[in-house]
C-alpha cells in the first residue's frame, strides 16, 4: 500500500504540472495573437511596394493576395472539404456576401493605403469599424443605446476628425489624393462592419477554417473582373512574386491559423485589444520604412479612436447597452454545426478585424490586413473546441 505522503506528493506534482501548463498555454496564446496582429500590420506597406514597383492597382494586388490565400486554404482543407460545402449548403447568402464584403473592404483600404497613406488608413478603417458595428447593433436592437456607448462613439468621432484634418489639407507624395483616400478608409471600415453583421450567424455554424476559406474564393472571384478591366498584367519579377506570395501565405492563411490558434487559450476581449497591435505596427512600419510623415494631430487622433476601441473591448457589456432579445455576450443561435436547432453560443460581436477579421469589428474573414478580432462566435467555437 502506498504511503500517503507520496500520494500527496504525487497529487501535488501533478497539480503543479497543470498550472504549468497552461500558464505556459496562455502565454503561447498570447504571442501567437501579437504575432498575427503584427503580420497583418505590415500588409500596407507591402501594397504601397507593389504599387510602387509594378504598377498594380489596389484591385489588382488585392485579387492577387485573396488568389493566393483561397489556393493554399483549399490545399490546407484537404479531406475537410466536405466541411467546407456542408457550410456552402446551410448558409448560402451569408457567405457568400462575406466573400463580397471581404473584397470590398479589402480593395477600399489598398485604396485608402494608395491615396492618403499607411498609418492613416489603417487606423481610420480599424478605428471606424468597431464603431459602425456597435451602431448597427443599436439599430438592430431598436433600443438607444447606453450613455456609455454613445460616448465611446463620440469620442472615435472626435479622433476620426483630428485624423481627417490633420490628413486632408495637403497633398503629398504619401498622400496624393487624402480626401479620397479617408473617404476610401471610412468605406472599407463600413463595408466591414456590414459584412460583419451578415456573417455572423454562419460563424455560429461554420467551423474558421471553412469560413475562411469560402470567404476567400468568393472574394477573389469577387475582384477577378475588376482585376481584369483594371489591368492585372505586371512585369513577373522575383521580389514582386514573393510579396504577393506573402500577403496570401503570411498574412492571411498563417495569421488566421496563429490567431485561432491563440484563441484557444486566450480570452476573447484581451485578444481583441491585442489586435490593436496591428494599426500600431503598421504605423510604426510607414514611418520607419516608406519615411511617412506623422503630424501631431494624427497621433491624436488615433489615440482617441484606439482609445475608444479599447474602452469598447474591455468594458462588460450589459443588456443596458443592447436589448436584441438575444444574449449579447453569448449570442445565443438556434442552429448549431449539424442543423439540429440545439442552442449553439457565440461570443458577442465586439469591435477588430479579425477579423478579416474576424471581431467587435467580427468580420468574418479580416479586417483590413486582417480581423480586428475574430468572428464573435467563431471565438466560442474554437476557443470550446481545444
Amino acid at each position: 500500500m502506498l504511503n500517503p505522503l507520496i500520494l500527496l506528493s504525487r497529487a501535488r506534482l501533478t497539480a503543479a504540472r497543470s498550472r504549468t501548463s497552461d500558464a505556459i498555454g496562455n502565454r503561447l496564446g498570447l504571442v501567437q495573437i501579437s504575432f498575427a496582429a503584427l503580420l497583418w500590420g505590415t500588409t500596407g506597406i507591402l501594397v504601397r511596394r507593389l504599387q510602387a514597383s509594378t504598377s498594380l492597382g489596389p484591385v489588382a494586388i488585392g485579387f492577387y493576395r485573396l488568389l493566393v490565400a483561397a489556393a493554399l486554404l483549399l490545399l490546407l482543407s484537404g479531406p475537410k472539404l466536405r466541411l467546407v460545402s456542408a457550410g456552402l449548403r446551410r448558409h448560402p447568402w451569408s457567405l457568400l456576401l462575406s466573400g463580397v464584403g471581404l473584397g470590398v473592404y479589402q480593395v477600399l483600404y489598398f485604396i485608402s493605403i494608395v491615396d492618403v497613406g499607411v498609418g492613416v488608413s489603417t487606423v481610420v478603417s480599424l478605428g471606424v469599424a468597431p464603431i459602425i458595428t456597435v451602431i448597427i447593433e443599436s439599430i438592430g436592437a431598436r433600443r438607444r443605446p447606453s450613455a456609455r456607448i454613445v460616448a465611446v462613439v463620440l469620442v472615435a468621432v472626435a479622433g476620426l476628425a483630428l485624423v481627417a484634418s490633420a490628413s486632408a489639407r495637403t497633398v503629398t507624395a504619401f498622400a496624393p489624393a487624402p480626401g479620397i483616400g479617408l473617404l476610401a478608409a471610412v468605406g472599407s471600415g463600413l463595408s466591414y462592419a456590414v459584412t460583419t453583421v451578415v456573417s455572423r450567424r454562419a460563424a455560429q455554424g461554420v467551423s474558421p477554417l471553412a469560413m475562411t476559406t469560402t470567404s476567400s474564393v468568393f472574394g477573389a472571384l469577387t475582384l477577378l473582373p475588376l482585376a481584369l478591366a483594371s489591368g492585372a498584367r505586371f512585369t513577373v519579377s522575383g521580389s514582386a512574386v514573393l510579396q504577393l506570395v506573402y500577403l496570401g501565405a503570411a498574412t492571411t492563411v498563417l495569421a488566421y491559423g496563429l490567431f485561432y490558434a491563440g484563441l484557444r487559450t486566450t480570452a476573447s476581449s484581451v485578444a481583441s485589444v491585442l489586435t490593436l497591435i496591428e494599426p500600431l505596427a503598421a504605423t510604426v512600419l510607414a514611418v520607419l520604412v516608406l519615411a511617412e510623415p506623422l503630424p501631431l494631430l494624427t497621433i491624436a487622433g488615433g489615440g482617441l479612436m484606439l482609445g475608444a476601441i479599447g474602452v469598447l473591448y474591455l468594458a462588460p457589456r450589459t443588456v443596458a447597452d443592447f436589448d436584441t432579445g438575444t444574449d449579447f455576450e453569448t449570442g445565443a443561435d438556434s442552429e448549431t454545426a449539424d442543423g439540429s436547432g440545439t442552442a449553439d453560443s457565440g461570443t458577442a460581436a465586439g469591435s477588430g478585424t479579425a477579423a478579416d477579421s474576424g471581431t467587435a469589428a467580427d468580420g468574418a474573414t479580416g479586417g483590413t490586413g486582417g480581423p480586428v478580432s475574430a468572428p464573435a462566435a467563431v471565438i466560442k467555437r474554437w476557443r470550446s473546441a481545444g
